[in-house]
C-alpha cells in the first residue's frame, strides 16, 4: 500500500477512536515514513523542519483566545448574551428559537464568508467572535456541529469560487498559475474567467451539504451548560454589574483596533495582543488578574495549536516521503481507459493528498503538474481539468483533523469544553462538504 494512503488511514482511525489527534499525527508520520523506506532519524527530521510552519498561526490562536478571554472576563459577552435571551424572551417562548437560530447561523456565515475577501482575516475572527455567542447558543438549543458546518461552509467555499481576497490567491495566482504552467507543452491555455465557472458545480455540491446540514442533520435540538470562560475575583456576570459606558467604548475599540492591526501588519499575534493591551489599561479587570486571564486564553487554545504544530510536521513527512507521484502513477495503471473511473479516482487521491498535506493552497502545485497531463491523455477539456485539479486541492480541507478550516471552528465552539474536534466538527464537515465535492466535481468533470 502506499505510504501516504496508509499514514492517512492510520490518521483517521486513531483519530476517530477518540485517540489524540496529535498521537494520531505523529504515529502516522512514523508508519508513513517507515512503509516509504525513510530511515527514523531522517522521519524526525522531516518532521521536526516541518513543525515550524504551523507555530506561528498556534501562537495566533493562543494569543487571540487569550483576547477572547479578556473579553469574557470583562463581562461584556455576559451582558450582551443575557439581554439577547431575555429580550428574545428564548426561555419562555421556545417557538422563537428556531427563528433566532436561523438568524444566528445567517449571521455566522455572513462573517465567515466576509473573513475570506472583504474584511480578509481567514480564521482569526473564530476565536474572538464565536466564544461569547456559546450561551446564547445553549439557550437556542443549538447544535453546535450545524454552526461548525455553518462556518466551515464559510472559510472554504468563497475561496474556491470568488477571485476576491483569498480566493484571488487560490484561484488566480494558485490554481490559474499552476494549471497554464503545467499545461504549456500540452497546449493547454486557460484564462481567469474559466476558473470560476469550472468551480460553480463543484461549490454547488457543498451548497447543498450546507442545506442539508441545516435544514435536516442538525435540526434537533441539543442541550448544552451554561460555563464561564474566565474565572477570576469576580464572575462575568458580576463584573457586568459594574460596566462602565466609557468600557464599553474601549471594549469596542479593542474589537476594531484588534482586526485593523492584523489587517495592517499582517499579524495575528500583534492584532489580538493589541485588543488584550487595550482591555488590560481600561481597568475592564483588575490589573493583577491579568496574567491569570492571558494564560487560561492561551490554555483554551493549546489543543488546537498543539494539532497545528503537530500538522504542519505530520505534512513535511508526507512531502518528504516522495510519495505522491508513486500515488498518482499507480492509480493511472487501475484505470485503463475509463474516462469515469479516472475522473473519480483523480479526486480520491486529491482526497488523500490534500488530507495528508493539510492545505489545499500547498496541495494544487503538487496536483497540477502531476493532474494535468493525465487529465489531457484522457480527453478531458480544459474546463473539465479546472474541475478535477481545483476539486482535488479542495478535497480534505473541509474534514481533515488537521485542517485549519476544521480547527478554526473547534477553537470556538470547543471554548467551553463541550465539542468534540472529530465527531462534532470533522465528521460532519467531511460528510456534508466532501462527499458532495466529490460527486459534484466528478459530474462537472463529465459534463464540462
Amino acid at each position: 500500500m502506499n505510504a501516504i494512503v496508509l499514514a492517512i488511514l492510520v490518521m483517521v482511525a486513531l483519530s476517530l477512536a477518540r485517540v489524540s489527534v496529535v498521537f494520531a499525527l505523529i504515529a502516522a508520520s512514523l508508519v508513513g515514513g517507515l512503509v516509504a523506506g525513510m530511515p527514523l532519524g531522517a522521519i524526525m527530521d522531516a518532521f521536526n523542519q516541518g513543525l515550524g510552519k504551523g507555530a506561528t498561526i498556534a501562537l495566533s490562536y493562543a494569543v487571540l483566545g487569550a483576547f477572547a478571554v479578556a473579553l469574557s472576563r470583562s463581562g461584556v459577552t455576559e451582558l450582551i448574551a443575557s439581554r439577547a435571551i431575555r429580550g428574545l424572551h428564548l426561555d419562555d417562548q421556545p417557538s422563537s428559537r428556531r427563528w433566532v437560530a436561523f438568524t444566528l447561523l445567517g449571521a455566522l456565515l455572513a462573517t465567515a464568508v466576509s473573513s475570506q475577501n472583504l474584511i480578509p482575516v481567514h480564521i482569526a475572527f473564530i476565536p474572538v467572535l464565536v466564544p461569547p455567542l456559546l450561551k446564547l447558543m445553549n439557550h437556542l438549543r443549538l447544535d453546535r456541529r450545524v454552526a461548525a458546518c455553518v462556518i466551515t461552509f464559510g472559510i472554504t467555499a468563497p475561496y474556491m469560487l470568488l477571485p476576491v481576497g483569498f480566493g484571488a490567491i487560490f484561484l488566480n495566482d494558485i490554481l490559474l498559475a499552476n494549471l497554464n504552467e503545467s499545461g504549456a507543452e500540452l497546449g493547454l491555455e486557460v484564462t481567469r474567467g474559466m476558473v470560476p465557472m469550472a468551480m460553480l458545480m463543484p461549490i454547488g455540491g457543498m451548497a447543498l451539504g450546507l442545506a442539508v446540514a441545516v435544514l435536516f442533520s442538525y435540526r434537533r435540538p441539543r442541550h448544552y451548560e451554561d460555563r464561564d470562560l474566565a474565572h477570576g475575583d469576580e464572575t462575568p456576570a458580576e463584573a457586568a454589574k459594574h460596566l462602565a459606558p466609557w468600557q464599553m467604548a474601549v471594549l469596542g475599540a479593542a474589537l476594531v483596533g484588534t482586526v485593523a492591526i492584523q489587517l495592517l501588519s499582517g499579524s495575528m499575534v500583534l492584532g489580538g495582543l493589541f485588543g488584550f493591551a487595550l482591555l488590560s489599561v481600561s481597568g475592564v479587570f483588575r490589573w493583577h488578574e491579568q496574567d491569570d486571564i492571558f494564560t487560561e486564553g492561551m490554555r483554551m487554545m493549546a489543543l488546537v495549536g498543539f494539532i497545528m504544530i503537530s500538522a504542519a510536521g505530520f505534512a513535511g513527512v508526507m512531502q518528504a516521503t516522495g510519495e505522491v507521484p508513486a500515488l498518482v502513477a499507480g492509480s493511472a495503471e487501475l484505470i485503463g481507459d475509463n474516462k469515469g473511473l479516472a475522473a473519480l479516482i483523480m479526486l480520491l487521491v486529491g482526497l488523500f493528498i490534500t488530507m495528508g498535506i493539510g492545505s489545499s493552497f500547498s496541495t494544487v502545485p503538487i496536483i497540477a503538474s502531476l493532474y494535468v497531463p493525465l487529465a489531457l491523455s484522457f480527453g478531458f477539456s480544459p474546463m473539465a481539468t479546472i474541475a478535477l485539479v481545483g476539486t482535488a486541492a479542495a478535497l480534505g480541507d473541509a474534514g481533515s483533523p488537521a485542517s485549519d478550516s476544521t480547527l478554526g471552528p473547534t477553537a470556538g465552539l470547543n471554548a467551553d469544553g463541550q465539542h468534540d474536534h472529530i465527531w462534532d466538527t470533522v465528521v460532519p464537515t467531511f460528510l456534508h462538504y466532501n462527499v458532495p465535492l466529490i460527486a459534484f466535481g466528478w459530474a462537472a468533470a463529465m459534463l464540462l
